[in-house]
C-alpha cells in the first residue's frame, strides 16, 4: 500500500521536525535525523515517539 504524496509532503518527524522519507516494502516513515521509524498501520501514519522503532546504528 502506498501513501499519499500530499501526506509525506506535510508530514515531520515529531522529534526533529524534519521531513521522512516512506519505505513502502516496511511499511514505516523513516526519520534520518532522529534514526527513529514509526509505523504505517494500514495506511495510517502512527506518528507517536512512544510507537517509533529506534533505526540500528550502521
Amino acid at each position: 500500500m502506498s501513501l499519499d504524496p500530499w501526506l509525506l509532503e506535510i508530514l515531520v518527524c515529531p522529534a526533529t521536525r524534519t521531513r521522512l522519507r516512506y519505505d513502502e516494502a516496511a511499511q514505516r516513515l523513516v526519520s534520518d535525523e532522529a534514526g527513529l521509524a514509526y509505523p504505517v498501520i494500514e495506511g495510517v501514519p502512527v506518528m507517536l515517539m512512544e510507537e517509533a522503532q529506534q533505526l540500528k546504528a550502521r
